[in-house]
């Protein structure tokens, strides 16, 4: 009986011990993690979203500890945290975000009951109030002051005692980490943020004949994450990457640019991830809060361009015999994404603004279009505006019903050209259905079952004629 009271009291003992050392490692001071990182990695993409890694080292005690891991982006997704212990055996028991980021308003509701010493300067005096605050609401404060009097009072400055708890100045994850053994740990963190994005710019400038072209091409990298990412290795990753939407990305402005640099090597190397293209920048780059950051991508000097000019009366949306009359002639050029043209990479969505030197050599604009993902060996067309000296016009001559389900229709179309040079006008017919020309004065180019294409020659300060009869099948 004796043997079991003490094997009892033993085991309350080690039990009163082991918990209260547990006790002790659970309330041990927080370890603060604010030193820059040993290494970091961004990667930003298309649309609100930028991807972090980073490495930081701190002595961890065997058992518990709390860790502050300050400077974090303020608009991380905590949910999407990952930490690993190099070298070592840690375990991540909780986490907390901490974003009640310190201000002026904070400051004074924390205070609200407790002692405040208020300045507020009148012209060139200096008025004092040392109480308690009672209340505040925007820039007003009422405070009962140490003769009990209360005072509505708007102060130009404040003195405050601490930072009250459960403020902090940078954004925080605060951690309970369990570690096998006392030693010098490294961390690597990696977590998603929005609040990131990047794209691509292109400034191209025409020659004389319209025939090559010098291409740049840009990115802007914008850090609206609420933290500055110092020394960072960065990628950019171009593609359309599905997301869970759990509302909408905010915009931004962005500034008109035209650069006219010297071809350099390339500061990008081009990868594919997945099915996307990533483009890591060949050197340490520091992307602070706030910022837009411009970076060339590519550069290539005498690329060869078709210049187009393409007339399309009619909208692809149509039925047989419907058209969207219209006179306008389109400006195009047209480049080959080739490594014999000097190109050759996958060029990411963006604007390409074109400019062309006038007789003065000052160069001027002349049209801008968005380009989609061009992957390599893909032809680049870009529409820079309607032409003024040549016009085109889309006439129905003639319509008739063969039989319950045949139909014809005969179009003309006029192109003028008022320039004192010969050209080729590209005429499109959009269209549809069981359809086959039966008459023209051109011959036609089958696109797609829903494209038809002539190429027109127009003699210079003249006009010339495309006519043809299209017959269509209807079930």
């Amino acid at each position: 009986m004796k043997i079991k009271r003490k094997t009892a009291l033993l085991a309350f003992l080690i039990f009163i011990v082991v918990g209260a050392g547990f006790a002790y490692q659970a309330l041990r001071a927080p370890v603060v993690m604010a030193e820059a990182p040993e290494k970091i990695e961004v990667t930003v993409y298309n649309t609100d979203l930028g991807v972090v890694k980073e490495y930081r080292s701190k002595y961890l005690d065997a058992g518990v500890n709390r860790i502050l891991y300050e400077g974090v982006a303020a608009l991380i997704d905590p949910t999407s945290v990952h930490l690993k212990a190099l070298g070592s055996s840690v375990s991540l028991l909780e986490q907390n975000f901490q974003y009640d980021l310190v201000s002026k308003e904070k400051l004074l509701q924390k205070y609200v009951g407790k002692n405040i010493t208020a300045y507020q300067n009148i012209g060139d005096t200096k008025e004092l109030v040392e109480g308690t605050l009672l209340a505040y609401d925007g820039g007003q404060m009422i405070i009962k002051g140490k003769d009990g009097k209360i005072q509505v009072f708007s102060a130009n400055s404040l003195t405050l005692p601490d930072l009250p708890e459960g403020l902090i100045i940078k954004p925080t994850l605060e951690w309970i980490l369990e570690s096998d053994q006392s030693k010098n740990t490294t961390l690597e963190l990696s977590y998603m943020t929005s609040g990131m994005s990047w794209n691509a710019d292109y400034v191209a400038v025409v020659n004389g004949a319209d025939d090559k072209l010098d291409l740049t091409g840009w990115v802007t990298v914008i850090n609206n994450a609420g933290a500055t990412f110092n020394d960072a290795t960065l990628k950019l990753v171009a593609g359309d990457v599905n997301r869970v939407q759990n509302g909408v990305a905010g915009g931004y402005a962005r500034d008109e640019m035209m650069v006219k640099t010297a071809p350099s090597a390339q500061q990008f190397t081009q990868e594919n991830l997945f099915e996307y293209h990533m483009y890591d920048l060949n050197r340490k780059t520091t992307l602070n809060n706030n910022e837009q950051k411009q970076i060339e991508l590519m550069s290539a000097d005498g690329i060869p361009v078709e210049k187009e000019y393409v007339f399309e009366s009619q909208s692809p949306y149509w039925w047989y015999g419907y058209q969207t009359p219209s006179t306008n002639v389109k400006a195009m050029i047209n480049l080959n994404n080739t490594e014999g043209n000097g190109l050759g990479i996958p060029l990411p969505k963006g604007t390409l603004r074109v400019f062309k030197a006038d007789s003065s050599g000052q160069l001027q604009f002349i049209g801008e279009d968005s380009i989609d993902h061009t992957p390599k060996d893909e032809t680049v067309r870009v529409y820079l505006g309607d032409v003024f000296d040549v016009k085109a016009e889309r006439k129905q001559m003639d319509y008739r019903e063969l039989s319950s389900n045949y139909y014809e229709y005969t179009w003309e179309t006029t192109i003028k050209n008022h320039k004192n040079e010969d050209i080729s006008v590209t005429v499109l017919e959009n269209t549809g259905g069981d359809w086959e020309i039966t008459k023209e004065n051109i011959q036609h180019v089958k696109e797609s079952n829903n494209r038809i294409k002539w190429t027109v020659p127009a003699k210079a300060n003249s006009e010339t004629k495309l006519t043809y009869t299209i017959r269509y099948h209807t079930a």
